[in-house]
Formats: structure tokens, sequence, C-alpha cells
């Protein structure tokens, strides 16, 4: 199973009651505490976001953008076969660009095609079929795995009970130490947050070989 991790850091100056002056304050010249809270939860990844390419070469500019329009829309239909849902597929617009071959002889770049290139990058919520789609993009078509990262669909919210467990980490360290050295906490001067984005349990990059409705492949 699939697990990353989210980490949250909190550091937090707490005031002793012990008066100061506020020109102190601003120097911290005095009685305080500082500490530093952390926590961290290990989940199991229950998405995965997938992005496909299709990279195609033809002699024009026309035969290049049907090819890789075609290659698209079919992986399209393949998904919704496979009970992907339309949101969860998003396909870019196509990038046309010509290629060139230098000739040495008249010092001039000749142009000998174009490239086409297009992705889809798809949301998949059911791990269980995720080498399924990825078999399936490369059988017709797609010729490019750019990236597959795992992620926790409840993230934002295992995110602030992480930062939720990191301030209360804080408090306690600061309430342990001021009652070590028999002294009453006033109240929070400073808070520092520093947020930790989620730890990516996988990405790796492949390639492989080459090989409807070409507007529904426009998202």
């Amino acid at each position: 199973m699939t697990k990353f991790s989210l980490n949250a850091l909190i550091a937090a100056t707490a005031m002793t009651v012990a008066p100061f002056a506020t020109s102190y304050a601003a120097d911290l010249s005095f009685p305080h505490i500082e500490t530093i809270g952390t926590s961290q939860i290990s989940i199991a990844a229950d998405v995965a976001m997938i992005n496909v390419e299709v990279v195609i070469q033809e002699d024009s500019a026309s035969a290049a953008k049907a090819s890789s329009d075609k290659a698209v829309a079919e992986f399209i239909k393949r998904l919704k076969a496979q009970g992907v849902a339309a949101k969860d597929i998003q396909s870019a617009n196509i990038r046309l660009n010509p290629r060139h071959l230098y000739d040495p002889e008249t010092r001039i770049n000749k142009e000998i095609g174009y490239q086409a290139r297009r992705q889809v990058t798809v949301t998949v919520t059911e791990l269980n079929k995720l080498n399924q789609i990825l078999d399936s993009a490369l059988a017709n078509g797609i010729n490019k795995i750019n990236h597959i990262n795992f992620k926790a669909s409840q993230e934002q919210e295992l995110i602030a009970k992480a930062r939720a467990q990191a301030i209360q980490d804080a408090k306690q360290k600061a309430q342990a130490l001021a009652s070590g050295f028999d002294k009453e906490l006033d109240g929070v001067w400073q808070i520092r947050y520093y947020e930790q984005r989620p730890v990516q349990p996988a990405m790796y990059r492949m390639k492989a070989g080459m090989e409807a409705d070409v507007a529904e492949s426009y998202q």
C-alpha cells in the first residue's frame, strides 16, 4: 500500500507573567520561552494523478495535428470505457512546431516536417485500475508517461489536522517548561508557521514506442 507523510512545524514564543516594557519586547529582552511543535501523519494514498503525452512527427502540420488528435481522442474513449469520469480527464491544447535539419553545404536550416504534442492528465480514483489505464495509454497512440503522483483525497483536512497537532505539541512543551521553573505563562507573543507539503511516495518517468471524436478531446 502506498503511503506518504503530512508534516507540520510550529514555532511559538510564549510570555511569562513577569512585567516588561514595550521597548524591551521589541528586542525580546524579557522572560520568554520558545518552543517548536511538530507533528506527522502517515496515510495511505487513494488517488493517483497521471500525466501522459503523445508526440507525433509528420511531413505537414495538418497531418501531425490529425494524428495527435486521433491518439488523444481514442485514449479518452478507452478511459471512459474503463469507468473514468469525464471530470477526471483533462486534455491540453496542441503544441505544433516545425522541424528543421541543418544543411552544412548551404548553411541553411531546411524545414523537414512538423511535430505535434498533446498531454492528457487523468485522476485515477480506483488505484486497482492504475496499471490497466497505463497499459491502455501505451497500447495505441500515447508514447510518453511524464509522471505519476499519488495523493490522498482528504489532503486538506489532514494538513489541518497535522497543523492542529503541532500547535498542541508547542503549547504542551511551553507549559511543561514554565511549570518546571515554577513560572506561569501569560500568553503567546509570536507564532511562526512553516508549511510543509506532503511527501510524495512515488514519481517516475518512462517512455515507450509509438503508434472518435476529436472535438471532445479538447477540454
